[in-house]
């Protein structure tokens, strides 16, 4: 698990500070599929992702989900332990991670000695309220095929073909999370889709948006 560690402190794309808290973490190796932190739960630890992917998402008591998105390398998780409360979602391994777990009394000891990093921690927790905000308004104002394409375009990157290319491989029921609706609903507007030419799946079954999506279905 070193070697994980040592490939993550010499990788520039994170910041020096996230590099630096990392270094002060216990290294632990998980499978694909272990839940790393429960709803409701308190803890005390803030986790770092070295390797691999996980997923950030909700149930409700009828086992119903929505998803908040996916961490990659850099990302962090679990910073509600700062104020020593109770989890506020579930985060699952969607492959083989290994993280850094910090604890909180390492985490505000590592803030009291570099203050900028509480400026990048803000940073990112301001954005995921935003992002979540955002998500509420559209559950509220928007119809499922405006928040599926909103999603779509949201996730793609673009490519010098001048298409826009979705980089992680997302299945029906994880647009469904997403956007909150049945993974029926995805498949039919994403066949539609595929049908008027306005996106394609690539050999890994990507998805490729051709063109702008229409603003109506």
């Amino acid at each position: 698990m070193a070697a994980e560690l040592d490939q993550f402190l010499a990788d520039e794309r994170h910041s020096s500070d996230i590099r630096a808290l990392a270094a002060r973490g216990n290294i632990r190796r998980y499978r694909k599929g272990s839940i790393l932190l429960h709803e409701g739960d308190t803890s005390d630890t803030v986790f770092i992702l070295l390797l691999g992917r996980v997923k950030v998402y909700c149930t409700d008591a009828k086992g119903r989900e929505i998803s908040f998105g996916q961490l990659g390398p850099g990302g962090h998780f679990g910073e509600m332990a700062l104020d020593g409360g109770p989890r506020s979602a579930n985060v699952i391994t969607l492959e083989p991670c290994v993280c850094a777990i910090v604890t909180r009394v390492t985490l505000l000891a590592f803030i009291a000695q570099r203050p900028e990093f509480s400026l990048e921690l803000m940073s990112q927790l301001i954005r995921r309220l935003r992002l979540a905000t955002r998500d509420a308004r559209n559950l509220a104002f928007i119809d499922v095929y405006g928040r599926l394409t909103q999603c779509l375009q949201d996730l793609a990157t673009p490519q010098p073909d001048g298409t826009q290319r979705i980089e992680t491989r997302l299945t029906h029921q994880e647009i469904a999370s997403r956007v909150g609706c049945s993974r029926e609903m995805v498949s039919r507007i994403l066949k539609d889709l595929e049908s008027g030419g306005h996106v394609r799946f690539d050999d890994g079954r990507r998805i490729v948006l051709v063109g702008r999506l229409p603003r109506r279905w």
